[in-house]
């Protein structure tokens, strides 16, 4: 494999998957976890990752912690500990190497806010409020920082809308109603163009060049007996290949794969989960690979482009049943996240209970 990948992210099992024997390194929070977000810094520098408390209190924490490699653990500095009016529902840092040392973190929950990350300290840049005129605010349910214009990012919200925010003048560039109920995630695909998934079961595709129009891309199937659609919880669109996208439903083991270019039917469904699946993500430089996890406590790594070329029907039917995970990981407790490092190419992050495991594959 030309991706870089160790030779044991190579082997396939032919009934079953092998568990993986690489390393895996755990830190342990003082809270349950769940927002979770890996920093761009170069190679060069100890892996930093930021991760968020899932508690029901107001007061919630944003933790920033490093990974010796040497020594192949944790380590925290309270100084990069902050408080977050309620769990964030996402974290991201700046997709791109910061010049000065001080990096960008973005939240979101209530409001999206912008945090300065020093080596001592974590300050508060900015506070983004759509709704300048009311004191009220709907919830923001997730965001996508683009990697082609970094002052640009997209919010989704419970008030079916999609926000598109440029960060230097701290605006609102463009707000779209984006679908019939609740937007659960967004993702970027490519310049001016995102989709968005939502309570109402559909994939849309957006383009700010048009911003009147929408196209849906794919909806998800009615359960027998319910009359709507499932809602679409996460989606995450393959920045290394933009032919792919990967999203699952409410309370469905299975994942979905889409190609943009063949739309309506999933290209290729992942279903060897044994419960519902809680997040995905794609490794940032191959895209073939995908990570998702779920309540089985386990972190399946798939080969989507093997498993589409391997596809008996040819693809885009979602009828291939024999679709294996090349690894596979077991947690102790359902794993609700996911982040497959932008630096390092053999490191996936997941959150589960209190904990936050780096596995090495």
């Amino acid at each position: 494999m030309s991706s870089g990948f160790p030779i044991a992210m190579q082997c396939k099992a032919a009934e079953k998957p092998a568990a993986a024997a690489a390393g895996v390194y755990t830190h342990v929070s003082q809270w349950p976890v769940y927002a979770l977000a890996w920093s761009h810094r170069g190679a060069s520098c100890s892996p930093r990752l930021a991760v968020g408390s899932f508690l029901e209190d107001y007061t919630n924490k944003v933790e920033v912690v490093q990974f010796n490699p040497d020594s192949s653990v944790f380590y925290t500095d309270t100084r990069l500990v902050f408080e977050h009016p309620y769990a964030p529902t996402n974290i991201m840092f700046l997709p791109s190497e910061a010049s000065d040392g001080t990096e960008l973190l973005v939240t979101s929950g209530d409001y999206l806010r912008v945090w300065g990350v020093h080596h001592d300290r974590v300050e508060m840049r900015s506070h983004l409020n759509s709704r300048r005129s009311s004191e009220f605010s709907s919830a923001i349910t997730s965001f996508d920082w683009a990697a082609f214009d970094l002052a640009r990012i997209v919010a989704c919200s419970v008030d079916t809308t999609c926000s598109v925010w440029d960060l230097e003048k701290e605006a609102v560039e463009a707000q779209l109603v984006a679908h019939e109920k609740e937007v659960y995630d967004v993702s970027w695909g490519g310049t001016s163009v995102f989709a968005s998934v939502s309570g109402d079961g559909s994939v849309r595709v957006f383009d700010l060049r048009d911003k009147e129009r929408s196209t849906i891309i794919y909806e998800n199937p009615s359960v027998p007996g319910i009359e709507q659609r499932q809602p679409l919880l996460r989606l995450e669109w393959n920045k290394a290949d933009p032919r792919f996208m990967a999203t699952f439903g409410l309370d469905s083991s299975v994942v979905v794969i889409l190609d943009i270019r063949l739309p309506a039917a999933p290209l290729v469904e992942l279903n060897k989960h044994l419960g519902s699946v809680n997040a995905v993500s794609w490794a940032p430089r191959d895209g073939r690979h995908l990570c998702s996890v779920g309540d089985d406590s386990r972190a399946l790594i798939w080969d989507v482009v093997g498993a589409t070329r391997h596809d008996s029907g040819g693809g885009n039917n979602g009828t291939d049943n024999m679709v294996e995970p090349e690894m596979w990981h077991e947690s102790t407790a359902p794993v609700n996240n996911v982040r497959w490092s932008p630096v390092e190419v053999d490191c996936i992050a997941v959150t589960f209970s209190n904990k936050l495991q780096l596995l090495r594959v």
